[in-house]
This record gives C-alpha cells, sequence and structure tokens, in this order.
C-alpha cells in the first residue's frame, strides 16, 4: 500500500524533461506556448485568488478550449508550478560575485522576497505545496546560500540561519499580504480596514484589555499608515536576525580572534 502511494505521488512539472506532455490527444493550438499560459496563470491568479483559478477560466482568459491548455500541460498543480517559478523570476537579485557586504545583499534579499509574496497573496501557499525547483527558484536559493556562506557563521549554522531570515520573511510577507486582500475584499483600503477591526474589537468586552495593553506598544513602533507601521517593523525584525547573525559568528571564532578583536 504504502509502495503504491509512492508511486502515486506527483513529482513535479521541471522533472518532466519535455516542452509539453501532449497528453490529451489533438493537433498542437496554434499561437500558444507555456510562457504565455504561464503569463495568463499568473494574471488571473493576482486578479482572482488561487480559491477561484481553474483550467477552464483559464482558457476562457486565453480564449482557447480548455484541452488546447492540455496539450502543453498535463495538470493545474503543473500551471500552478510554472506561475509559482514565473513570480520568482520577478525577484533582483544581487550580483554574488560584487565586492559588496553580506549585509547589504541578505537585506536586498529578504526584502524583494517579502515584496513578493506581498504583490502574489497566492504564492504563499504555493511554495509550502510544491518542491520549488524551477529555474528562477533554484537561482534565488543558490544566491541566498551563497551570501549566508559570506557571513562567517560555522558549515553547521548555515541552514538555520537561512530558516530563520527567510521563515521569518515568508510569514511576514503571508500575513501582510493577506490583510491586503482581505481589506480590498470588503472594498477597503489597508488603512480602513484596520481601523475597523481595531474599533469592532476594542468594543468587545472579552478584548478590549487585550486591545489597551498593545496600544502602547502600537504607538511605540511608528507609523502613521498600516504600510509605515508594517516598514519599521520589518526593518527592525531584519535588523534583530542580522545581529544575531553577527553574535553567531562572534562566538564561534576561536579564542585567540576574539580576544585580539
Amino acid at each position: 500500500m504504502a509502495r503504491a502511494g509512492r508511486d502515486a505521488a506527483r513529482a513535479s512539472v521541471w522533472l518532466e524533461g519535455k516542452e509539453r506532455r501532449g497528453g490529451r490527444g489533438g493537433g498542437q493550438p496554434s499561437g500558444l506556448d507555456r510562457d504565455r499560459i504561464t503569463a495568463a496563470t499568473v494574471r488571473l491568479l493576482d486578479a482572482e485568488g488561487l480559491a477561484k483559478f481553474s483550467m477552464r477560466r483559464l482558457a476562457a482568459e486565453l480564449n482557447v478550449t480548455a484541452m488546447s491548455v492540455y496539450w502543453y500541460v498535463d495538470t493545474k498543480d503543473d500551471l500552478l508550478e510554472l506561475a509559482l517559478d514565473a513570480a520568482f523570476g520577478e525577484l533582483t537579485l544581487p550580483d554574488p560575485e560584487a565586492d559588496e557586504d553580506w549585509h547589504d545583499q541578505l537585506r536586498a534579499l529578504a526584502r524583494g522576497y517579502r515584496d513578493l509574496l506581498v504583490r502574489h497573496p497566492w504564492l504563499s501557499p504555493l511554495i509550502g505545496t510544491y518542491v520549488n525547483i524551477g529555474p528562477n527558484s533554484l537561482e534565488f536559493s543558490r544566491l541566498v546560500q551563497r551570501v549566508i556562506r559570506k557571513t562567517g557563521l560555522p558549515a553547521h549554522g548555515l541552514v538555520a540561519a537561512i530558516s530563520a531570515v527567510f521563515q521569518f520573511v515568508y510569514g511576514f510577507g503571508t500575513m501582510e499580504g493577506h490583510f491586503i486582500t482581505r481589506s480590498a475584499a470588503f472594498g477597503m483600503t489597508p488603512d480602513d480596514y484596520f481601523q475597523h477591526a481595531m474599533s469592532t474589537v476594542t468594543q468587545a468586552p472579552d478584548t478590549a484589555d487585550i486591545v489597551q495593553e498593545s496600544a502602547e506598544l502600537m504607538e511605540a513602533r511608528g507609523g502613521d499608515t498600516v504600510e509605515e507601521m508594517w516598514q519599521r517593523d520589518f526593518e527592525f525584525a531584519l535588523d534583530l536576525l542580522v545581529a544575531g547573525i553577527e553574535t553567531m559568528v562572534a562566538r564561534s571564532a576561536p579564542s585567540g580572534a576574539r580576544d585580539s578583536a
């Protein structure tokens, strides 16, 4: 039974080794290719979200039949994987060979990743679903590893450092992107939705005390808009993580090196 489950498990569109599968019959439709289909998929996901996406809806967007789309991909999962990697292709990556401090490169990668997650709220659930081995995803992962290696952390701490920084960014960007999406669903700006939510929570007896206790913290972090508050929170948290890496590098240095420093 376990063997059957493994055999049935889906691998990845990137492991097909073919430009297209063409498993549904019929001749190759004119005017279509994977790039065009992928771009339309990204547009639909941005406009309507992951829950409403379907092969039939995509075919309508492309003004073709669903069977025409199946000439290039076997399943909806294939399309979502392609869209996931196309989104990663939007990242502006630092040059790993440039004479640039790792701090700046790490911050650039973290900020770019956050922006990507906010710009495409459908991206975060796909990152957690697929193996992310498309060319753009792999390029991002390789560069993250190269930058983290430049920190001077011992080898056993490199993966943990990557997790600390980029799992934080993943969570932060996911929450931010979903908040913006939820605001738009109610026909409100993030600022209006935030004020509405806070007002509602404050009026509830069970939550009023918690909100009151949080008011001083929220005032201390500053920012007149939700976007400004997010920006300050993100940058301060990123500072904490960078400082933590520096501390762990110093802690792992030989005692003589620490004394001379």
